[in-house]
């Protein structure tokens, strides 16, 4: 009564840890799925962010293009410019900065009446005195209306904009700041693409340098990009925008279980984080526990019969092998061979056993040492298995002895396969220095006498082998039963 008892105690056990892993794994693969249109939602929404950011740096560039072209550009045409670049996009403003040596400076104030600054920027300014070249920001717009609040702003004296400045005009590529605070108000980035004296050698930066004439800025404000990513997505879906590990649009706090994905902008990479709304559902896995109970009972049963009887058949199996050379082992060869002298003896059909000895392989041993030995006996793995049928038999017996049956087989036939194997082996070059070997073969033929046991047939294959040695060795002897002498010798 007691082992019934803890009988069934195990099996509900059993069960219920089932029904368990059943909704577990469920409840996983649902998850799996709810990260995958995650993390599918954040790709379109920085796909949409990085695409609106890449129109407005392809629009400054074109502009750099105009402007290079023409060489000397108004207030007028560049509000023009201005214009097409904040049409669509996310730019909120575009300026006009030439190089200005400090040699033009004064001619360069009076020409446009403007006064090169270095307002609004703190201590950390390089004094203007000091300085060879200005880049002030002379023609621009911006969708807040206010571009002449910055006219003249020097942004070479700024460390930051000027480390940037120097970069693009070196690589000739639309380059951008880190996060700053912007001139026309707010939070986001510069980005600046180069303009070079019209037809001048631009092929190296010592070229590029020579040939600049100034830049064309825009501004991007962060807000301006986020929402650009967030009309793709759903009204309650969470979503981040960081710049160097830190939320700059979006919640502040961090995102539990979000996906992650890069926006390029310029040469720069901020960092799209999205949280969904909900998570994956946990009905279907608490009614798949509960009505699989039974079923999660029976594939655990179904799996444990399962693997013991692999485990079985694996034991099987190397109880029958050699493990040296992956052939049978003489359990497995006198099964198989009983087995094959059954089926000639009803089949009315003969067959052969070859018995193999190679010739002095104690040499080898004993000159080149037993791992020698052992790739030897591989090597004659591997020749038998080329040189005989699927349908045939192989068997290590031991040491350096094999054995071949050979069903429906003829003499001519087993002789043929027998001086086929001899052959290769004979002509083979064992590796590790080994000297080529010969081999010693008997042959025995079953099924014309019904009456011939395993027994028997194994000692005329050995009889007919060791006749093959007397004579010298690498060499082949069928049995023939009139040349057994009174004595048993066999000659």
């Amino acid at each position: 009564m007691r082992t019934r008892f803890w009988i069934s105690i195990a099996a509900v056990t059993a069960i219920a840890i089932g029904s368990v892993i059943a909704a577990f794994a469920i409840y996983q693969n649902d998850e799996s799925d709810f990260d995958r249109v995650q993390s599918d939602d954040a790709g379109r929404a920085a796909r949409q962010a990085e695409a609106v950011a890449a129109l407005s740096v392809g629009k400054l560039s074109t502009a750099a293009a105009i402007v290079q072209t023409q060489g000397q550009v108004s207030p007028h045409e560049f509000r023009v410019i201005g214009r097409s670049l904040l049409g669509d996009g996310a730019l909120d403003g575009a300026a006009y900065v030439p190089r200005v040596p400090a040699s033009r400076r004064a001619a360069f104030e009076a020409s446009l009446g403007i006064s090169i600054t270095e307002r609004a920027l703190g201590p950390l300014l390089k004094p203007a005195a000091a300085r060879r070249v200005y880049y002030p920001v002379t023609f621009g717009t911006s969708e807040l209306g206010q571009p002449q609040r910055v006219q003249g702003f020097d942004l070479g004296s700024d460390p930051l904009r000027a480390r940037v400045l120097q970069r693009a005009g070196d690589t000739g590529m639309a380059v951008a700041t880190p996060l700053v605070r912007l001139l026309i108000g707010g939070t986001g980035i510069n980005v600046f693409r180069p303009v070079y004296e019209d037809g001048a050698p631009v092929d190296t930066p010592a070229e590029r340098r020579r040939a600049l004439k100034g830049f064309i800025a825009g501004s991007f404000r962060v807000h301006d990009v986020g929402a650009a990513a967030l009309s793709v997505l759903p009204d309650d879906a969470k979503m981040q925008l960081q710049v160097g590990g830190h939320s700059t649009f979006g919640p502040r706090d961090e995102l539990d279980d979000a996906s992650r994905v890069p926006i390029h902008i310029a040469d720069r990479t901020w960092f799209l984080v999205l949280k969904d709304p909900g998570g994956p559902p946990v009905g279907l896995p608490i009614a798949v526990g509960i009505l699989g109970l039974s079923l999660a009972a029976l594939l655990a049963s179904l799996v444990v019969s399962w693997n013991r009887g692999e485990r079985m058949r694996e034991l099987e199996r190397q109880a029958s092998q050699d493990a040296l050379t992956g052939l049978g082992n003489r359990r497995r060869f006198e099964e198989d061979l009983a087995a094959t002298m059954a089926r000639s003896r009803r089949d009315g059909t003969t067959g052969a056993l070859l018995m193999l000895d190679l010739d002095r392989f104690k040499q080898v041993n004993d000159s080149h040492g037993h791992p020698a030995g052992d790739r030897v006996i591989k090597e004659v793995a591997e020749t038998l298995r080329r040189r005989t049928r699927a349908s045939d038999s192989l068997a290590r017996l031991g040491g350096d002895e094999f054995a071949v049956i050979l069903p429906r087989c003829s003499r001519e036939e087993a002789l043929i396969a027998a001086e086929a194997v001899a052959d290769e082996i004979r002509r083979r070059h064992p590796q590790g220095g080994v000297d080529p070997l010969t081999v010693s073969i008997g042959i025995a033929l079953f099924g014309e006498n019904p009456k011939a046991s395993v027994a028997t047939v194994v000692s005329d294959a050995d009889a007919a082998m060791y006749a093959a040695k007397d004579e010298g060795r690498d060499a082949i002897r069928i049995f023939e039963p009139a040349a057994v002498g009174e004595d048993g010798s066999f000659g």
